[in-house]
C-alpha cells in the first residue's frame, strides 16, 4: 500500500495535519479544530511569552522532528530545507519506526488525531510513509499568513532578519502545498479566522469533504472565547520586494496562497518557478548556509528539551502536590471524626459509670 492510497483508505482513523510556517497562525488554527473534535495528543507543549495561549504541538514529535532534520544535515531554520532530503532505506525505516511508536504513544488510538508542528510541513512525505503504515488517513489545514507579519514576528522571538524569515516562510509554505497535492486540503486565512472563524470552517468542511467531528454549539462558544484580536500581534506592512531576492520570491508565493485561500483555484505554475529559484540558490548557498542553522539548531534543541521536561516535572509535581494536599485534608477530617468518637465514647462511658 502506497502512502497516497493508505492517506485515504481507512475512514475509521483520520488525522487533522496542521501545515505552513511557524508564526502563521497554525496554533489558532489546531485550538479551533481541537475544539470542534480533532484529538490533541498527551504531551502538549506549554505556553510562553510568545504563544501565551499555548502551541497546541506535541514537544516531544517536535524534538523528534528536529533529530530527524537535523539526521539529514538540516534543521528548522534552515531556508533551504525544502525540498524534502530523504535518508537511506535502513536508516530512513529506523526512523519511521520511532515515528510510528511515538504517534500511538502521544494519541492512544484515537479517531482524529491532530498532529500540529510546523516541521512536519518540510517532513510531510516522511510522515505520510509513517501514517500509511499507522493505516491513518489525513486532511490538511494551511493557515496563510502574511510573510511580513512572520518576520515580525520571528525578529521578536528569534532575532531572525526580514530577509531570513520571509525565505525560511517560502520554503515551509512551499513544502506543504507540494506534498499536500493529493490530499483533502483547506488553505485558512489566519486574519479571516480571527475575524468570521465559522466561515473558515464551513470552507474546511467543503475542502475535505467531511464535517469536522463534533463542531457543536458548544464548541462554538469555546471557540469564541478562544479566538480574539490580541492573537494578531504583527499586522505584516510594508513591501515584501524591497528585501531583495528572498522578498520578491515570497511575494509571488504569497500571492498564489493568498488566491488559494479566497478559493480562486490559482495554477501551480508560479510555485513550481519559485521552487526552481529556491534549489538553484539552494545550490549556490546552501553549503554555506545549512550546516551553520544544523548546528545552531541542535544547541536550541537541547535546550528546548530540558525545558520542556522541566515544564512537564513542574506541572506533574504540581499534582502531585494537589493530591498530597488532599489526601492531608481527607486524614484531618477522619482524625476529627476519630476524636469526635472517643470525646462520645468517653461521654457515654462516664455517664454509665455515674449511673446508680
Amino acid at each position: 500500500m502506497t502512502p497516497d492510497t493508505a492517506a485515504r483508505s481507512n475512514p475509521q482513523r483520520t488525522a487533522y495535519l496542521v501545515l505552513g510556517m511557524h508564526r502563521s497562525g497554525t496554533s489558532a488554527a489546531a485550538q479551533v479544530l481541537a475544539l470542534a473534535g480533532a484529538q490533541l495528543p498527551t504531551n502538549l507543549m506549554p505556553g510562553d511569552e510568545h504563544n501565551a495561549k499555548g502551541y497546541f504541538e506535541p514537544w516531544k514529535i517536535a524534538l523528534f522532528n528536529d533529530e530527524r532534520l537535523r539526521s539529514a544535515g538540516g534543521a528548522w531554520e534552515d531556508v533551504f530545507g525544502y525540498p524534502f532530503r530523504p535518508l537511506g532505506r535502513r536508516a530512513e525505516r529506523a526512523w519511521l519506526n520511532r515515528a510510528e511508536a511515538l504517534f500511538e504513544e502521544e494519541y492512544a488510538g484515537a479517531a482524529h488525531p491532530l498532529l500540529k508542528d510546523p516541521r512536519i510541513s518540510i517532513l510531510l512525505p516522511f510522515w505520510r510513509t509513517a501514517l500509511a503504515d499507522l493505516e491513518i488517513g489525513a486532511r490538511c489545514v494551511i493557515p496563510v499568513r502574511h510573510p511580513l507579519a512572520v518576520a515580525g514576528s520571528l525578529e521578536r522571538r528569534n532575532g531572525f532578519p526580514p530577509q531570513k524569515s520571509v525565505l525560511l516562510w517560502s520554503s515551509y509554505m512551499l513544502a506543504a502545498e507540494a506534498y499536500s497535492r493529493d490530499l483533502p486540503r483547506a488553505f485558512v486565512s489566519y486574519d479571516a479566522l480571527l475575524t468570521d472563524w465559522r466561515a473558515e470552517a464551513a470552507r474546511i468542511e467543503a475542502a475535505h469533504g467531511a464535517p469536522l467531528p463534533k463542531l457543536t454549539e458548544r464548541a462554538g462558544k469555546a471557540i469564541d472565547r478562544f479566538l480574539s484580536a490580541s492573537l494578531r500581534h504583527n499586522a505584516g506592512g510594508g513591501s515584501l520586494r524591497a528585501l531583495g531576492w528572498a522578498g520578491e520570491l515570497a511575494a509571488d508565493v504569497y500571492g498564489w496562497f493568498r488566491s488559494a485561500a479566497a478559493d480562486q483555484n490559482p495554477e501551480s505554475a508560479p510555485l513550481d518557478r519559485a521552487t526552481q529559484e529556491l534549489v538553484r540558490r539552494a545550490e549556490e548557498m546552501g553549503p554555506l548556509v545549512s550546516p551553520t542553522s544544523r548546528e545552531v539548531d541542535q544547541l536550541r534543541g537541547e535546550l528546548r528539551e530540558a525545558r520542556a521536561e522541566l515544564a512537564h516535572a513542574r506541572a506533574q509535581f504540581g499534582e502531585l502536590r494537589e493530591a498530597a494536599a488532599r489526601e492531608r485534608e481527607h486524614f484531618e477530617a477522619e482524625l476529627r471524626a476519630f476524636y469526635r468518637a472517643v470525646d462520645q465514647a468517653e461521654a457515654e462511658l462516664d455517664a454509665a459509670l455515674a449511673a446508680p
